[in-house]
């Protein structure tokens, strides 16, 4: 049998943790003394442990309390968890890549392809750290909080897949030579437009104006352009410009 001090050392946790797991039903220690002791058996740390490696795992106290009040099998349980945390270690080591390249990229001021910077993103706690400069700069210049809005994560990468392939389409367009009037430099903006406009942005070729004019005016997004491609933000620009002109 453990006090609660005792398990929470063996646990490396907290007994403020225990405590709260207690309260919420989570994990109930098999005897209260009379002085109100808590003390822990056997099954409690098995119990215990299973909690830590869900909790590992980003569940949610709620979902592994319904996980272990079933029947549950122990070792095949901590099979899953194996399998589980395997997952999460290719995971981490496609996170530690993409970063060692952007790093590589920063030192040597090397273009980052674009791909491999929007490569790794499945949660939505992965999204609001890779738009952590991006949210600081808004809050401080515009007093507008990305944090505040609800991260759909198949939806934002299938929104930055198209962004990345409209982008890199367009810096071909510049790099090529290709002018701003260009029907097929018209035709891959409809395209783009359209993916928007499913998506429920904002679609409509003033709307693409506005948004290459916001562009060049804020220094932190025109250095995003102009990292990716020297006059890019300006190319962008005259091109929704004459896509609105010409009506398309």
């Amino acid at each position: 049998m453990y006090t609660v001090h005792e398990a929470s050392k063996l646990a490396h946790t907290t007994v403020k943790t225990l405590h709260h797991y207690h309260k919420i039903g989570l994990l109930i220690p098999e005897q209260t003394t009379e002085a109100g002791y808590r003390v822990y058996g056997k099954k409690d740390l098995e119990r215990l442990q299973q909690i830590l490696f869900y909790k590992e795992l980003d569940f949610p106290l709620k979902e592994i309390k319904q996980l272990l009040d079933g029947e549950i099998d122990r070792k095949q349980t901590l099979i899953q968890q194996r399998s589980l945390f395997e997952q999460k270690m290719d995971r981490l080591k496609e996170l530690i890549n993409t970063i060692n390249s952007s790093i590589k990229s920063a030192t040597e001021g090397v273009d980052l392809d674009m791909d491999t910077m929007f490569r790794g993103f499945k949660t939505e706690e992965e999204w609001k750290e890779a738009l952590q400069d991006q949210n600081e700069h808004l809050k401080a210049e515009y007093d507008f909080n990305l944090s505040n809005q609800t991260i759909e994560v198949e939806a934002m990468n299938d929104s930055a897949m198209e962004a990345q392939a409209f982008n890199e389409r367009m810096i071909r367009f510049l790099r090529e030579g290709v002018s701003v009037n260009d029907p097929k430099v018209f035709d891959q903006v409809k395209k783009h437009l359209s993916f928007l406009e499913k998506m429920g942005h904002p679609s409509t070729p003033q709307d693409f104006l506005n948004q290459t004019e916001f562009f060049i005016a804020d220094d932190f997004h025109r250095n995003m352009l102009e990292q990716w491609q020297v006059g890019y933000s300006y190319y962008l620009n005259k091109v929704a410009a004459n896509y609105l002109r010409n009506g398309c």
